[in-house]
């Protein structure tokens, strides 16, 4: 068996990733990631791979071991909406992932990397991931601009990898996000402050269509995600950009309630202004339209809200465990 190469493989999905491969019974992967920030390697930790690359060697290492690599999972990506360095987001998403495409078109390999849906803004193109919108979209952050500038550049290229999936991930939530910080889901937030203080705080809507705690996001759990990288990289539908989400939005209200219901206590919520430096690129409302993932043979059913955070508290943050 070849190698399978998960960059970001020290983060939240490509620690999960990894396990989740692993399960499948792959043995030869290649875990590629900036190892010295000491907070995400316990996410390593009891995991099973061939090979430990410093993000910065990665491509040195490829030029030597290309006709040994059967993939590239390509998950590895500064995702901070908060950062404001541009040139960050230009070195490590932008001009990264334009070499890695390089890269694949060239030695043959095939590819699926990590766009995200912070590309499509306030969604006034809908949240179709039909390649015709890519142009027009309009992100609210430089992370969701940086994500979108490859998007457009890989639609341009005229070579490209034997296959190759962008997927656009929604609000992705589950085990392996405890270094994430103020990153991490709204799932575990709300679970540590129960558990110090017994209420959850959200953030005030400042949208006069939404009432506090309305405000709708497509939340997805981190297991369905790694499912359907498994899938397309093994299926190979037509290449594209893809949506990954759940198919369904859902209010914070629904999910500090499943959070509550799940650890048996009763509901207690604390409405906060949302921070100026995110107020004006909040996305009150995200929906993935998964057609074209369901289109191309996608068929396990997606996890519900109530189903992913009871397994994530239950199996995971209650006992401190990692996927």
């Amino acid at each position: 068996m070849n190698y399978i190469v998960v960059t970001g493989a020290a983060g939240f999905i490509g620690s999960c990733l990894i396990q989740r491969l692993h399960n499948e019974g792959y043995e030869n992967i290649v875990a590629v990631d900036d190892f010295s920030k000491v907070e995400k390697l316990k996410n390593l930790e009891n995991k099973s791979f061939i090979y430990k690359v410093k993000r910065t060697e990665f491509f040195s290492w490829l030029d030597v071991n290309y006709q040994q690599v059967d993939f590239i999972l390509h998950i590895g990506a500064r995702t901070d909406t908060t950062e404001t360095n541009w040139d960050l987001f230009q070195e490590l998403n932008v001009n990264y992932s334009q070499r890695m495409w390089e890269n694949c078109a060239f030695y043959g390999i095939p590819l699926i990397y990590a766009s995200s849906a912070a590309t499509y803004g306030l969604g006034e193109q809908g949240y179709f991931d039909n390649h015709s919108v890519v142009e027009k979209l309009k992100p609210l952050n430089l992370y969701g601009i940086s994500k979108n500038e490859i998007d457009k550049w890989v639609l341009k290229q005229e070579t490209a990898p034997p296959f190759w999936a962008g997927l656009k991930f929604f609000n992705v939530y589950g085990p392996n996000e405890y270094h994430k910080k103020r990153m991490a889901s709204v799932v575990f937030h709300a679970f540590e402050q129960i558990k110090t203080t017994g209420t959850v705080k959200l953030f005030r809507s400042h949208n006069e269509n939404f009432k506090d705690g309305e405000q709708l996001r497509d939340f997805v759990y981190v297991k369905d995600v790694v499912n359907v990288i498994s899938f397309l990289m093994k299926y190979r539908p037509d290449s594209g950009l893809y949506n990954l989400g759940s198919g369904k939005a859902r209010s914070f209200n629904d999910l500090v309630s499943a959070v509550f219901n799940t650890l048996h206590k009763e509901k207690t919520i604390n409405f906060i202004d949302t921070p100026e430096d995110i107020r004006d690129k909040y996305q009150y409302f995200t929906e993935a339209k998964m057609d074209k993932l369901i289109d191309a043979g996608y068929n396990i059913p997606l996890t519900s809200l109530e189903e992913g955070v009871s397994d994530y508290i239950n199996n995971y943050l209650m006992p401190s465990l990692y996927f």
